[in-house]
């Protein structure tokens, strides 16, 4: 059909194109004629155009078709509907084979999944088996370790108490052996300080006992100064000197502690830029020695201030004699002389001034401040 169609349409361009050369000839005879001719071929032209575009139009469409009977329709319809029923079916067929094979990968991932997960945990368990095993392995040597360990902790411990104990003997040893020999030189020190003490008090003794004399003659001498100045307080007061002065000395001789030389020294003083040493016996007299210079000086410069005397206590006899309650005993007669002065010289200014700047008066005696005493004589305890 379509051949056909298109046979018609070549015919029809080989018949226009005949016409045109026809037509062509009789143009050059006439303008105008040529002119309406060509328009005419124009209009031609045009129409065969629209004519070959309607004809290629309807070789385009589809053919029609031959009409069918009612049984042809029937058995299209239904050829039809079966071809669709296939479709259908393939289309489900294939929509199940691709949801098996989903569905079937789906479960072999799930497998897989599953037995990666089975055979992780297999190994886990394998791993913590092992690590169990290896612990219950090591345990026990562990526990060897630590047993070792501490036995020899233990007897390092008991070898360290050892040295210690063996030290704190040596130690002990030494000490006993250290005071030994300190008791010992201790006893040849005190054995010889005991000696020289001893040594030391005969001395004194005799030269005490040698300047008897001359103490005897200066009071004498004193005696007789004061009658012709007729100073008869001061005279007095000489005279009661003297008599309390030997019954001090009596006393004394009587009640000397032989003691005394083994007696080791506790106690130091200055005296002159230096320093000496002496017991509880030569602190208590050289105390006694302060006390008696006060009281004397005391009296003697209330005796010169009652006389109407000037006032100086270098002249008094006591100050001079300075030898009121010194037996010779404990201490030198030079360091005794000396504090004795010391507290003469404050008496004697009390006394002639009426006052009690240095001491104080109490049970019909004269005695010097404890403040006093501490900085005129400043024992140091050695111990």
């Amino acid at each position: 059909m379509k051949v056909s169609i298109l046979n018609r349409v070549v015919l029809a361009v080989l018949i226009s194109g005949v016409l045109l050369m026809g037509t062509s000839i009789p143009a050059n005879a006439q303008e105008p004629e040529n002119k309406q001719q060509a328009k005419q071929q124009r209009k031609a032209a045009q129409q065969k155009s629209d004519q070959q575009q309607s004809a290629q139009k309807q070789a385009n469409k589809p053919e029609p078709k031959p009409p069918q009977t009612q049984p042809q329709q029937q058995q299209s319809q239904t050829a039809q509907k079966q071809a669709n029923q296939q479709r259908k079916q393939q289309a489900q067929q294939q929509s199940q084979q691709q949801s098996q094979t989903a569905q079937k990968q789906a479960n072999q991932q799930r497998k897989q999944q599953a037995q990666q997960q089975s055979q992780q945990q297999t190994q886990a368990a394998q791993k913590q088996a092992d690590q169990q095993r290896k612990q219950e392995a090591q345990q026990p040597s562990q526990q060897q370790t630590q047993t070792a360990q501490r036995q020899a902790n233990q007897q390092r411990k008991q070898q360290a108490r050892a040295q210690q104990q063996q030290q704190q003997n040596q130690q002990q040893t030494q000490a006993a052996q250290k005071q030994a020999n300190s008791q010992q030189s201790q006893a040849a020190q005190s054995t010889e300080s005991r000696q020289q003490r001893v040594q030391q008090q005969q001395s004194r003794q005799t030269r005490y006992r040698q300047g008897l004399p001359e103490e005897q003659r200066l009071g004498q001498q004193r005696v007789v100064l004061l009658q012709q100045q007729n100073r008869m307080n001061q005279y007095r007061y000489q005279q009661q000197y003297v008599l309390r002065l030997q019954q001090i000395r009596f006393q004394q001789q009587r009640s000397y502690n032989s003691y005394y030389a083994y007696a080791a020294p506790n106690y130091r003083y200055a005296r002159g830029g230096s320093y000496y040493e002496t017991n509880q016996y030569g602190a208590n007299l050289l105390r006694q020695a302060v006390n008696y210079g006060y009281e004397q000086g005391f009296r003697s410069g209330q005796a010169d201030r009652q006389d109407r005397y000037q006032s100086n206590y270098q002249e008094s006899y006591g100050y001079q004699d300075a030898n009121y309650g010194y037996s010779g005993y404990y201490v030198d007669q030079s360091d005794y002389n000396y504090y004795f002065r010391e507290g003469f010289r404050r008496g004697y200014e009390d006394g002639f001034d009426g006052g009690h700047q240095y001491g104080s008066y109490s049970s019909g005696r004269y005695s010097i401040l404890g403040a006093v005493l501490l900085t005129v004589l400043n024992l140091e305890s050695l111990r």
